[in-house]
Protein backbone atom coordinates (compact mmCIF):
# COMPACT_ATOMS: atom_id res chain seq x y z
CA UNK A 1 0.00 0.00 0.00
CA UNK A 2 1.19 3.51 -0.82
CA UNK A 3 0.06 6.40 1.40
CA UNK A 4 -0.56 9.74 -0.28
CA UNK A 5 1.52 12.60 1.10
CA UNK A 6 1.19 16.36 0.53
CA UNK A 7 3.19 17.71 -2.40
CA UNK A 8 6.20 19.76 -1.33
CA UNK A 9 9.28 20.92 -3.22
CA UNK A 10 11.61 19.04 -0.86
CA UNK A 11 9.74 15.72 -1.00
CA UNK A 12 9.34 15.84 -4.79
CA UNK A 13 12.93 17.02 -5.52
CA UNK A 14 14.31 13.55 -6.42
CA UNK A 15 11.67 13.30 -9.18
CA UNK A 16 11.45 16.88 -10.50
CA UNK A 17 10.16 20.32 -9.59
CA UNK A 18 6.95 21.63 -8.12
CA UNK A 19 5.68 24.57 -10.16
CA UNK A 20 3.71 26.97 -7.96
CA UNK A 21 3.79 30.76 -7.75
CA UNK A 22 4.02 30.79 -3.95
CA UNK A 23 7.06 28.48 -3.99
CA UNK A 24 8.72 30.49 -6.74
CA UNK A 25 8.15 33.69 -4.78
CA UNK A 26 9.85 32.13 -1.74
CA UNK A 27 12.83 30.91 -3.78
CA UNK A 28 13.55 33.84 -6.07
CA UNK A 29 12.67 37.43 -6.73
CA UNK A 30 10.36 37.81 -9.66
CA UNK A 31 10.26 40.77 -11.99
CA UNK A 32 7.46 43.18 -12.63
CA UNK A 33 5.34 42.41 -15.70
CA UNK A 34 2.14 43.60 -17.39
CA UNK A 35 2.64 47.26 -16.50
CA UNK A 36 3.15 46.36 -12.84
CA UNK A 37 0.00 44.26 -12.41
CA UNK A 38 1.84 40.92 -12.27
CA UNK A 39 5.07 39.31 -11.16
CA UNK A 40 6.93 37.05 -13.59
CA UNK A 41 9.11 34.13 -12.41
CA UNK A 42 11.31 32.87 -15.24
CA UNK A 43 12.78 29.39 -15.63
CA UNK A 44 10.33 27.83 -13.17
CA UNK A 45 11.47 24.30 -14.06
CA UNK A 46 14.49 22.58 -15.58
CA UNK A 47 13.07 21.69 -18.99
CA UNK A 48 15.27 19.49 -21.17
CA UNK A 49 15.46 17.12 -24.11
CA UNK A 50 18.38 14.98 -25.25
CA UNK A 51 17.12 14.60 -28.84
CA UNK A 52 18.01 17.48 -31.19
CA UNK A 53 15.26 16.53 -33.68
CA UNK A 54 12.42 16.41 -31.15
CA UNK A 55 9.95 19.27 -30.92
CA UNK A 56 8.28 20.80 -27.89
CA UNK A 57 4.71 19.53 -27.68
CA UNK A 58 2.28 21.61 -25.65
CA UNK A 59 -0.73 19.31 -25.37
CA UNK A 60 -3.96 19.49 -23.39
CA UNK A 61 -5.17 16.44 -21.46
CA UNK A 62 -8.71 15.93 -20.22
CA UNK A 63 -8.66 13.38 -17.40
CA UNK A 64 -11.64 11.55 -15.93
CA UNK A 65 -12.11 11.87 -12.19
CA UNK A 66 -10.98 8.91 -10.09
CA UNK A 67 -11.60 7.97 -6.49
CA UNK A 68 -9.16 6.71 -3.88
CA UNK A 69 -8.07 4.06 -3.13
CA UNK A 70 -6.57 3.70 -6.60
CA UNK A 71 -4.87 0.56 -7.99
CA UNK A 72 -1.51 1.27 -9.63
CA UNK A 73 -0.96 -1.18 -12.50
CA UNK A 74 1.63 0.56 -14.66
CA UNK A 75 4.32 3.21 -14.65
CA UNK A 76 5.81 5.12 -17.57
CA UNK A 77 8.78 7.34 -18.24
CA UNK A 78 10.14 9.67 -20.88
CA UNK A 79 13.84 8.78 -21.18
CA UNK A 80 14.79 11.74 -23.38
CA UNK A 81 12.56 14.58 -22.14
CA UNK A 82 11.20 16.23 -19.07
CA UNK A 83 7.41 16.34 -18.82
CA UNK A 84 5.48 19.15 -17.16
CA UNK A 85 1.82 19.07 -16.11
CA UNK A 86 0.00 22.28 -15.24
CA UNK A 87 -3.64 22.06 -14.18
CA UNK A 88 -6.02 24.24 -16.17
CA UNK A 89 -9.19 23.11 -14.39
CA UNK A 90 -8.76 20.68 -11.50
CA UNK A 91 -9.39 20.66 -7.77
CA UNK A 92 -6.96 17.88 -6.83
CA UNK A 93 -4.76 15.44 -8.68
CA UNK A 94 -2.49 12.58 -7.75
CA UNK A 95 1.14 12.11 -8.76
CA UNK A 96 2.72 8.66 -8.32
CA UNK A 97 6.47 8.23 -8.90
CA UNK A 98 9.11 5.55 -8.41
CA UNK A 99 12.90 5.47 -8.44
CA UNK A 100 14.69 3.47 -11.11
CA UNK A 101 15.99 0.09 -9.98
CA UNK A 102 19.41 -1.37 -10.80
CA UNK A 103 17.81 -3.25 -13.72
CA UNK A 104 16.44 0.00 -15.24
CA UNK A 105 12.86 -0.87 -14.37
CA UNK A 106 10.84 0.99 -11.72
CA UNK A 107 11.62 0.08 -8.13
CA UNK A 108 8.03 -0.49 -6.98
CA UNK A 109 9.14 -0.76 -3.35
CA UNK A 110 9.99 2.96 -3.55
CA UNK A 111 6.72 4.22 -5.05
CA UNK A 112 5.56 7.52 -3.58
CA UNK A 113 2.28 9.33 -4.11
CA UNK A 114 1.72 13.09 -3.80
CA UNK A 115 -1.51 15.04 -3.54
CA UNK A 116 -1.46 18.17 -5.71
CA UNK A 117 -3.80 21.00 -4.82
CA UNK A 118 -5.03 23.99 -6.85
CA UNK A 119 -2.17 26.24 -7.92
CA UNK A 120 0.39 23.41 -8.06
CA UNK A 121 1.92 21.86 -11.17
CA UNK A 122 4.86 19.51 -11.57
CA UNK A 123 7.77 18.86 -13.92
CA UNK A 124 9.10 15.29 -14.04
CA UNK A 125 12.83 14.98 -14.56
CA UNK A 126 13.91 13.12 -17.68
CA UNK A 127 13.59 9.35 -17.16
CA UNK A 128 11.50 9.44 -13.95
CA UNK A 129 9.04 6.55 -13.63
CA UNK A 130 5.53 7.85 -12.97
CA UNK A 131 1.89 6.93 -13.37
CA UNK A 132 -0.18 8.80 -15.97
CA UNK A 133 -2.04 11.84 -14.60
CA UNK A 134 -4.85 11.04 -12.13
CA UNK A 135 -7.51 13.70 -11.55
CA UNK A 136 -9.32 13.11 -8.28
CA UNK A 137 -12.99 13.74 -7.56
CA UNK A 138 -14.36 15.33 -10.72
CA UNK A 139 -12.37 15.34 -13.95
CA UNK A 140 -9.70 17.86 -14.82
CA UNK A 141 -7.90 19.50 -17.72
CA UNK A 142 -4.11 19.88 -17.86
CA UNK A 143 -1.52 21.50 -20.08
CA UNK A 144 1.40 19.13 -20.73
CA UNK A 145 4.79 20.05 -22.15
CA UNK A 146 7.31 17.46 -23.39
CA UNK A 147 9.72 17.13 -26.33
CA UNK A 148 8.64 14.42 -28.76
CA UNK A 149 9.72 13.04 -32.13
CA UNK A 150 7.14 10.27 -32.60
CA UNK A 151 9.54 7.46 -31.69
CA UNK A 152 9.21 4.78 -29.01
CA UNK A 153 11.51 6.90 -26.81
CA UNK A 154 8.72 9.47 -26.36
CA UNK A 155 7.11 7.21 -23.72
CA UNK A 156 8.20 3.85 -22.30
CA UNK A 157 5.62 1.89 -20.28
CA UNK A 158 6.14 -0.75 -17.61
CA UNK A 159 3.03 -2.78 -16.84
CA UNK A 160 3.01 -4.81 -13.65
CA UNK A 161 3.14 -8.51 -14.50
CA UNK A 162 0.53 -11.13 -13.59
CA UNK A 163 2.60 -12.15 -10.57
CA UNK A 164 2.88 -8.57 -9.29
CA UNK A 165 0.19 -7.42 -6.90
CA UNK A 166 -1.14 -4.02 -7.95
CA UNK A 167 -0.29 -1.30 -5.47
CA UNK A 168 -3.17 0.35 -3.66
CA UNK A 169 -2.79 4.13 -3.31
CA UNK A 170 -4.85 5.76 -0.58
CA UNK A 171 -5.03 8.74 1.71
CA UNK A 172 -3.56 8.26 5.21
Amino acid sequence: MVRVEPLSAAAFAPFGEVIAADLLAEAAAGKSANQGSATRFDFAAALESTRPDSRPNLAVFRAEGRELPFQLRLLERHPCSTQAFLPLVCTRFLICVAPTGADGRPDVSGVRAFLCLPGQGINYRRGVWHHPIIALDEGGSFAMLAWEDGSAQDCVEHWFGPDDAPLSVQLP
